[in-house]
């Protein structure tokens, strides 16, 4: 049950980045600075499969170290794991993106649309785990 409780949690923070990146994608695409197509509407790279499949691994991998995390902490409620996954983004993850986009002179937008993944993200997929 845990194995699938991870699949479904990170598979739920990967949708949920979907609809925040669609939601974002303008500020994103002018704050990320990444190369568009030549509508100049849509990343280059929108067909290509790896950003994606880097990004569900990414996304259950974590939902696997929160399980983990949790079930060590004692976390067993949905609140407690909405509560939690919102710290483990804003508090853990987001810090390091902060981190790397300050040095590498970022643009703070971008900082905030992709911290704010990591925040929301890790909400979703701690209050999905609690589900199970």
């Amino acid at each position: 049950m845990d194995f699938l409780a991870v699949v479904v949690a990170g598979v739920a923070g990967f949708m949920f980045g979907a609809v925040w990146y669609t939601a974002l994608a303008k500020p994103w695409m002018a704050a990320s600075g990444v190369a568009l197509n030549d509508a100049g509407d849509a990343p280059a790279n929108q067909s290509d499969p790896i950003p994606y499949i880097t990004s569900i691994i990414g996304a259950i991998l974590v939902a696997g170290m929160m399980r983990h995390v949790f079930a060590l902490s004692g976390i067993d409620t949905f609140g407690e794991g909405l509560v939690s996954g919102f710290g483990v983004g804003l508090f853990l993850v987001s810090p390091w993106i902060a981190t790397f986009y300050g040095f590498s002179g970022r643009p703070f937008r971008l900082t905030l649309i992709d911290g704010g993944y990591a925040t929301f993200g890790c909400t979703v997929i701690g209050a999905v785990l609690m589900l199970f």
